[in-house]
């Protein structure tokens, strides 16, 4: 019996589509990473991108749990002397409802080149609507 090892060019990759409208925040964003990851296949390889495309809708209809809304705060510094910025959880939906989701993805994926490409792969709407209707995606059995 052989070990089969997958690699780039033996991929098979789908599309799926996801609709967050009432979807807790880091529950739907464990699914999303488990499935840009590849986790959900039987052909799971850690050092090899072999998950599938998401397209989330309705990013802007997430729920979350406890106090968030109010007291969670993203932060990122610009580089410069006093650059420190923050934004609280609902200042940040109010302007890019679509960075929420992606910052709780990218902080599910590994770090470094292989979840740089992963990222690429998760597409997110704020709306229910995507212009990826060409690539057939089929609704992810959550």
């Amino acid at each position: 019996m052989k070990t089969h090892h997958l690699n780039k060019d033996t991929v098979e990759r789908n599309w799926y589509v996801i609709d967050a409208e009432g979807e807790v925040l880091g529950r739907l964003a464990t699914r999303i990473a488990t499935v840009l990851r590849g986790k959900h296949k039987p052909t799971f390889s850690p050092h090899v991108d072999g998950g599938d495309f998401v397209v989330v809708t309705n990013a802007d209809k997430l729920e979350f749990t406890g106090r968030k809304l109010e007291k969670k705060v993203y932060w990122h510094h610009t580089g410069h002397t006093g650059g420190f910025r923050t934004k609280l959880l609902h200042e940040m939906l109010a302007k890019h409802p679509d960075r929420v989701l992606r910052k709780a993805v990218w902080g599910m994926l590994p770090k470094g080149p292989l979840g740089r490409r992963q990222i690429k792969k998760l597409k997110v709407y704020a709306s229910e609507a995507h212009p990826h209707d060409a690539q057939k995606p089929q609704p992810f059995p959550l």
